[in-house]
């Protein structure tokens, strides 16, 4: 056995399995040793009755005390009981698991564990695990790792694929330097691999997850280096200067530029006109103005003759863009194409629509521009027809689209400026792709999420750094406030008022579908309990990443338009969608998220002339949460948020997934595990 040996090969797996293991990603046993457990569930010192605390997994200690029961209900047998502790009462539940009738008896002691409802007015345990209090105390010294899963694979299916690999792990050879093995003795490579799966103790666990972390951060910060290493960070470039042009758009702006707006764009004036090559991140915080600095420069990159190109990481944002960029410079003679991945490449080569058959609202509504459009001049008539074309033909000023602009059949003419937009959505090799379509662009990379600048400076190393620390005047601040369930009904009766008034309503709900180990806000069930609460008047939808692309696109599409008062949403909306007219931003299980994220959803809100709020509904009663959660009470503002953040997390959690969703990392989180970061920075 080898790392490049099909999984068919190992006992237990046969063509079904493998084609479950296929949607995951895993094909071989390198793929599969590096799917990694989600978490690792611990079983701790039982609590009391008293102490639950609803949706959070816990153990109790009890006494059951009434009658095993068996109830028939929809051809299911349902098993039921009572048990308590000096402290309360609380009812247990099993779904077709009848033979419990007789291994449960009235009067004994029992360990469970599960995670609390509220369910017919009382607290309730559906299907908890059960242990006598010997058998408990043997799997406390246990971690029972919890892998990803897809129809048609089992956690102990995965768990047995990867002990047959154990002879190959335990040969697999140590790469990183002796001096830095020396320097940090992180615990071996094989022996990480191993733990991670089947971690020794806790002890172990942690060893290993540290050695794979900072695997991760060094394997990365060592992949920035050789992409912008050496001579290739100044090399000469494209010696591009303000024109009258961009003078003109900054003066004719509703609005004046902030001075970190100026300072930002000075900054990057300055790089393009020295006639080197411009390697720079923009960081702003949402909302700080940071597109309409790309507009600028793409304006003076497409006035000097050479093509401009910005990606950004969803379709919704590269139409939005593609829509106000048209706006900016409808009178500037620049001729602008928005080029997304959705669409076939036939359509791409062969649709021919003239200016009289299509206007860019028809675009916008037949999902026209996945096609491609090519837009210019007075009265947003489009042309889409052959966008490859036009664009490898130079009859493109600039074009705006997703990673589709990447690909290789796109070919570009006097390359000389590429923005990526949200860095952190796109990989390392993504952002080399679309840098080497050119001979020397300069590069601006933009990020709304708030990172510490020490952090920053290590991750963006290859770049120089501008920050946007600065909200335009007008803006109202977000009046927030840190709730438990029981303002929940408020909450409603506030929303209802603000959709009567005109405006619009994200809810966020952190779960897509029902865990078996906890137990989150489902969306679905979420927007239909709300019909129940709200006026049929009220237009309710829902949003989750696993709708097709096209349902996802209509739904944004009829938010955006205002077709749809509440929307509720998983973390898709993150980045993406501008709707001026939303003013209530309501987080369910908000102790779930990372302070920075609940930063980025609450920019949802807030970008029109509507004073905003933001809600975050909690159900925990740890002292930890709501410290945490009041920091976003107290400040509007990213960076303060980013440095308390990563000054609550602390040393990170190693029994649980990452928060931060950054980068290409799979273990790694920039803000929990900052000191590691800083550790592989310096090997």
């Amino acid at each position: 056995m080898d790392g490049t040996t099909n999984i068919i090969e190992l006992k237990g797996i046969g063509e079904k399995s493998a084609t479950a293991f296929g949607r995951l990603g895993i094909r071989d046993v390198d793929s599969l040793i590096t799917m990694y457990p989600k978490y690792y569930l611990t079983y701790e010192d039982p609590k009391d009755v008293n102490e639950i605390e609803i949706g959070q997994r816990v153990s109790i200690f009890v006494r059951i005390n009434s009658e095993v029961h068996i109830q028939y209900a929809r051809r299911m047998k349902i098993v039921t009981c009572t048990a308590k502790d000096h402290t309360g009462t609380i009812m247990l539940v099993w779904y077709n698991m009848p033979y419990l009738k007789k291994q449960l008896h009235q009067g004994r002691d029992y360990i469970f564990t599960g995670t609390p409802i509220y369910k017919n007015g009382r607290i309730t345990m559906e299907h908890p695990e059960i242990f006598t209090k010997e058998d408990y105390e043997v799997k406390q010294e246990t971690l029972q790792p919890v892998y990803p899963l897809t129809s048609g694979l089992t956690n102990k299916l995965v768990s047995k694929a990867v002990a047959q690999t154990k002879d190959y792990i335990f040969h697999i050879p140590e790469y990183l330097p002796q001096n830095i093995l020396d320097q940090y003795q992180p615990m071996e490579y094989h022996q990480a691999i191993w733990n991670i799966h089947f971690p020794e103790s806790k002890e172990q666990l942690i060893k290993a997850k540290k050695r794979l972390i900072f695997d991760e951060f060094f394997i990365f910060i060592a992949a920035m280096h050789m992409i912008t290493s050496g001579e290739d960070l100044k090399e000469e470039g494209y010696k591009i200067g303000v024109c009258k042009e961009a003078k003109e758009l900054v003066k004719n702006l509703p609005y004046e530029l902030t001075t970190a707006q100026k300072r930002a764009l000075n900054e990057m004036a300055k790089d393009m006109a020295s006639g080197k090559v411009m390697n720079r991140l923009v960081q702003g915080d949402v909302g700080s103005g940071k597109t309409i600095l790309a507009v600028i420069l793409l304006l003076m990159c497409a006035k000097a003759g050479y093509q401009g190109v910005l990606m950004a990481p969803t379709e919704v944002l590269a139409a939005q863009h593609y829509e106000s960029f048209t706006e900016l410079l409808e009178s500037y003679d620049i001729k602008i194409a928005l080029l997304t991945g959705s669409t076939k490449a036939k359509e791409k080569r062969e649709k021919v629509i003239t200016p009289t058959q299509i206007s860019l609202e028809d675009c916008t509504m037949k999902n026209y521009y996945d096609i491609a459009i090519i837009g210019g001049g007075i009265g947003g008539l489009m042309t889409a027809y052959r966008i490859t074309e036009k664009i490898k033909d130079g009859e493109v000023d600039i074009v705006i689209g997703t990673h589709a602009v990447i690909q290789d059949k796109v070919e570009y003419n006097k390359l000389a400026l590429v923005i990526t937009d949200e860095q952190h959505r796109f990989g390392v090799r993504q952002r080399e792709s679309l840098s080497l379509k050119g001979e020397k662009p300069h590069v601006l990379v933009m990020s709304a999420t708030p990172i510490p600048r020490t952090l920053a400076i290590i991750l963006y190393g290859d770049l120089d750094v501008s920050i946007i620390d600065e909200l335009p005047a007008e803006r109202l601040p977000i009046k927030n406030c840190v709730v438990n369930t029981s303002y929940r009904p408020t909450a409603y009766r506030f929303i209802e008022k603000q959709v009567s008034q005109g405006r619009q309503v994200y809810i966020i709900c952190p779960m897509v579908e029902e865990s078996e180990t906890m137990e989150g806000e489902n969306v679905i069930q979420y927007a239909q309990m709300l019909r129940s609460q709200f006026a049929p008047s009220v237009r309710i939808s829902y949003l989750h990443g696993k709708m097709k692309a096209a349902d996802k696109q209509k739904v944004m599409d009829d938010f955006s338009e205002g077709k749809i008062d509440v929307l509720v949403s998983t973390t898709v909306v993150e980045v993406g969608v501008n709707v001026p007219n939303a003013t209530v931003m309501m987080v369910e299980n908000a102790e779930r998220f990372g302070l920075a994220q609940l930063h980025q959803l609450r920019g949802r809100v807030g970008r029109g002339g509507y004073q905003s709020y933001c809600i975050f509904m909690t159900s925990s009663k740890k002292k930890e949460t709501m410290q945490r959660l009041e920091v976003l009470n107290k400040s509007n503002d990213g960076f303060y948020i980013a440095n308390e953040d990563l000054k609550l997390r602390g040393p990170g959690d190693f029994f649980g997934v990452r928060q931060s969703g950054m980068m290409d990392f799979v273990l790694a989180d920039i803000y929990t595990n900052a000191d590691i970061m800083k550790q592989a920075a310096d090997a």
